[in-house]
């Protein structure tokens, strides 16, 4: 099982078929989203969710040990991101590109966008610096065949590749 962690105990909990769909749906939003560096940040770490990279059932994280930025605005404006991130994501943005019907995602898109919505990153504050990748690893690169960001510099294929899609 993977974990992704909000605050005050909240948290979302998949198999590894659910982790995938949930990665899936939130690269094909934030590629189209991304413009700050701290998006390409939270790319690069969706990036870092990919069980066919990482291994499977390993993947998660926890948003109290983000780095959402040093001042009220930096962190406000980060997580307006994620939340339009899930917002695109919710809308079925390219999921008929997809090679199979994602028919948990909604509700794991709910349940997640709860939380992140329910968090107060002032409260977390570069508590975990190192998990969210740094602006030197951050996902600047495009999967051509696929239209997403990539997993440079950690790898050189999108979720996607990796799945063999």
């Amino acid at each position: 099982m993977n974990s992704f962690y909000g605050g005050d105990g909240r948290y979302l909990e998949m198999a590894n078929g659910g982790t995938a769909v949930f990665v899936d749906v939130l690269m094909l939003s934030v590629s189209t989203l991304a413009r700050e560096p701290w998006d390409f940040r939270f790319a690069a770490l969706l990036t870092l969710q990919d069980q066919s990279m990482m291994g499977r059932g390993v993947v998660g994280f926890d948003l109290a040990d983000l780095d959402w930025g040093d001042t009220p605005r930096e962190r406000a404006a980060a997580k307006d991101f994620v939340l339009r991130v899930l917002d695109l994501a919710l809308t079925r943005h390219r999921w008929e590109e997809l090679t199979y019907e994602p028919p948990r995602a909604e509700g794991y898109l709910r349940t997640y966008r709860a939380m992140v919505e329910a968090f107060d990153p002032a409260a977390a504050a570069n508590a975990g610096a190192d998990v969210l990748p740094g602006p030197q690893n951050a996902a600047m690169a495009s999967c051509v065949r696929h239209r997403v960001l990539d997993g440079l510099p950690f790898w050189d294929v999108c979720v996607f590749c990796s799945a063999g899609v």
